[in-house]
């Protein structure tokens, strides 16, 4: 029998997508990082974040290095832009009943893609 992914775990994709809806309340409030999402069509953010957040967990969805690459490609973001969205990355989680473990797992995946994101 294989092992059940953070994906399963945490209950799929109903379950990432309130987590995803959590974690840009908390952004969209940030002076610092808010403003990358003005005129951005925040339905499409959402659905593109909730498939990445499963790929970190594991889940059916990805991403290539790529593509992360050519997403955020024009966007200024700095390495303090990074930082607080894995602070927020990882305060949601908790929030949302992730163990400290899985949440340090995620964490890693995401800390192991700021090459492809940081500008």
């Amino acid at each position: 029998m294989s092992e059940q992914t953070l994906f399963e775990k945490y209950g799929g994709f109903s379950k990432i997508s309130r987590v995803v809806l959590a974690f840009y309340d908390t952004l969209l409030d940030s002076d610092d990082i808010g403003p990358f999402f003005d005129d951005i069509d925040m339905s499409r953010m959402v659905d593109h974040q909730t498939k990445f957040m499963a790929s970190l967990l594991g889940g059916p969805a990805s991403y290539s290095d790529n593509q992360l690459r050519q997403l955020h490609s024009h966007l200024p973001i700095e390495h303090s832009h990074f930082d607080e969205l894995k602070v927020v990355l990882g305060e949601t989680l908790e929030d949302h009943g992730f163990d400290t473990e899985d949440i340090g797992a995620v964490l890693q995946e995401f800390e192991n893609r700021r090459k492809l994101i940081v500008d």
